[in-house]
């Protein structure tokens, strides 16, 4: 957006309103007191793969533009868990989050700033105006660029005043793990345990507390060799013995933030990097060779016979992938990048943030935390729902499968008797299901976001990752409880439209120097559905323009709009024969309230301001 656009569309800053404060050593932070400041505010909840991504992309920028740059992390969350303030301190901390953040369980800022997905990303000039607004991730180039030019207009006004930031770290915590994410059971008769939070793996004696040795340096970082540097790493899976005596290594472990796999030699303590570039993926090759295809977030590993391979809970881009470590190649298992639910052939199956593997036999189990769901993968290929209704809704409930509910759960492990132990992270409980019954019910509760089990000696070891320990929540002898509780959906301000038609408008502005180039095809794409599906008399489906005409029925009340939308924008000089493209996408679910008064247009910002 050019200076001349950015003072057509002067929008004063609505003032901070929430509960507290993290990161500013227990003071409340004015909006006033940043005039000056280029304030970058980062809407976000710790649920969202997205959000976390947006994080990591943000750090670069932070420290580029250090002396003139204040970014606020606006906190609204999603699940109930996530307005537990210590359960936000505690995320704070789990992702490094360096700079100030309101805590806003309310949603207050959220709806002040007319926010409607996660992640949104505001940028607030030096005298307190709204310049730009995106959603989504991938957004970097466009605010270096909107940055460096405010940086330059109020210098030159004088308007402009460098010098620290308002970040206050908290104090250093000492555990021996921290924010542990996943564990195994070695064949060593040892736990391995992917200790995030220090970057690196430990290896436990079966107690869970007593330190063999430790795998990493406890930097972030990528290097591999017998000083291997991780970043957050998680799911660890062991290759059958014959596997690993092909390949040289015994187990993968998905370096999460790296975007990696990695190969772990249990004998030298050895790692070496087997799939991945280190580039997250945006829109590239799913299929080929291993170490030239980008993944994006994988959480959880597991082995799984029926397709002679690892199979990756690939939570930033919604699916699963296939590593073959003989053939040393990548392929996609399921899905299609759509954040859903939705059954079927694997290749055509939604998903919504993948985030934990078991395999049992010919059954491949997963969770599905944004859906709050648990699935399952047959050897034909097939995807099934066990317990999940959708990205709205959530809670404690046990019974009949059909009936129960989870909370946003990141881990499940097969049992013996050919049921599973579902990690219910976000309800704190470790929770059974039975195929053969069709039964939910609860083993244990009060866990700090549980996020894996291991079964040692018939016993479970939880992954207490918030309590920083493993557990062993359930004692023997001590049988399954039901819990009646209640259903919760996911809750945002509204927006109001009218019955009738609606112009629904995704706003995108291409960052200077590209622009939208169809000389490929369509370079843009707008998917449109409803909750529920009655709610539209027309305009749903799919398209290319990010505009379009809905129709809104009359009878209804509330319903929720589903709007994927995607732009191609290209670097934008004739003289070069083949551009360089960048895909932004974003999926919003919208909450309407359709009244007799209601808008007759509802925008959405991809990217830029809206001024039409």
């Amino acid at each position: 957006m050019t200076t001349a656009q950015r003072r057509r569309a002067r929008v004063r800053a609505p003032e901070f309103v929430g509960r507290g404060w993290l990161n500013t050593g227990g003071r409340d932070v004015r909006l006033a007191e940043l005039r000056g400041k280029v304030v970058l505010l980062d809407f976000w909840t710790f649920c969202c793969i997205n959000c976390l991504h947006v994080l990591d992309e943000l750090r670069p920028l932070e420290a580029e533009f250090a002396d003139v740059l204040v970014t606020i992390g606006v906190h609204s969350p999603k699940f109930a868990h996530e307005a537990d303030p210590d359960a936000l301190a505690a995320a704070v901390e789990r992702y490094e989050v360096h700079h100030p953040v309101l805590d806003d369980p309310e949603l207050v800022t959220w709806q002040a700033y007319a926010v409607k997905a996660w992640p949104t990303l505001v940028l607030v000039d030096p005298e307190g105006y709204v310049v730009h607004v995106a959603a989504g991730e991938g957004h970097v180039d466009a605010l270096r660029q909107v940055v460096t030019e405010l940086v330059a207009e109020h210098e030159a006004k004088g308007t402009l005043h460098r010098g620290d930031g308002l970040y206050v770290p908290p104090p250093a915590a000492g555990t021996e793990l921290r924010f542990p994410a996943k564990a195994v059971l070695t064949g060593r008769g040892t736990l391995l345990v992917a200790d995030s939070a220090h970057h690196g793996l430990v290896e436990l004696d079966t107690d869970g507390e007593t330190v063999v040795r430790r795998i990493g340096t406890g930097e972030r970082g990528r290097a591999d060799g017998l000083r291997p540097t991780f970043s957050e790493p998680a799911g660890i899976a062991l290759l059958p013995d014959e596997i690993a005596a092909q390949v040289g290594y015994h187990a993968v472990v998905a370096d999460t933030v790296n975007h990696l796999l990695r190969g772990l030699d249990l004998d030298t303590g050895e790692v070496t990097t087997v799939a991945g570039t280190g580039e997250q993926w945006r829109n590239g090759a799913t299929d080929g060779p291993a170490d030239g295809i980008d993944l994006t977030s994988p959480w959880d590993v597991a082995w799984w016979e029926p397709a002679r391979g690892v199979a990756i809970a690939l939570a930033g881009n919604h699916t699963l992938g296939l590593f073959d470590p003989v053939a040393k190649r990548l392929s996609r298992l399921a899905g299609t990048t759509v954040e859903g639910l939705s059954d079927g052939p694997a290749l055509e199956a939604f998903f919504a943030q993948p985030s934990g593997l078991a395999a049992d036999g010919d059954r491949l189990w997963l969770v599905d935390s944004e859906t709050s769901a648990l699935r399952w993968l047959d050897a034909d290929r097939t995807v099934h729902t066990a317990i999940g209704k959708g990205l709205f809704d959530f809670g404690h409930r046990d019974g009949d499968a059909d009936q129960a509910l989870l909370q946003h759960p990141l881990g499940v492990t097969a049992l013996p008797d050919g049921s599973v132990a579902i990690s219910d992270t976000y309800n704190g409980a470790l929770r059974r299901y039975d195929p053969a019954t069709g039964q939910v019910s609860t083993l244990a509760c009060g866990i700090a976001e549980p996020s894996d089990a291991v079964l040692v000696d018939g016993e479970l070891v939880v992954v207490a990752s918030a309590a920083h320990r493993l557990d062993r929540p359930v004692a023997p002898g001590v049988a399954a409880e039901l819990v009646a509780g209640e259903a919760h959906q996911v809750r945002r301000p509204p927006s109001e439209i009218g019955v009738g038609e609606l112009e629904l408008a995704v706003v995108f502005t291409p960052p200077k120097g590209t622009k939208l180039d169809d000389r490929y095809g369509p370079s843009t794409r707008l998917e449109v559905t409803s909750s529920p599906p009655e709610l539209l008399l027309g305009g749903d489906g799919v398209g290319t323009d990010l505009t379009r005409r809905l129709r809104i029925a009359e009878g209804f009340t509330e319903g929720v709009l589903h709007v994927v939308a995607q732009a191609a924008s290209c670097t934008d000089d004739p003289a070069v024969d083949h551009p360089v493209c960048r895909l932004t996408r974003q999926d919003w679910g919208v909450p309407v309230r359709v009244t007799k008064g209601g808008s007759n247009r509802l925008p959405l910002l991809m990217g830029g301001m809206d001024d039409i």
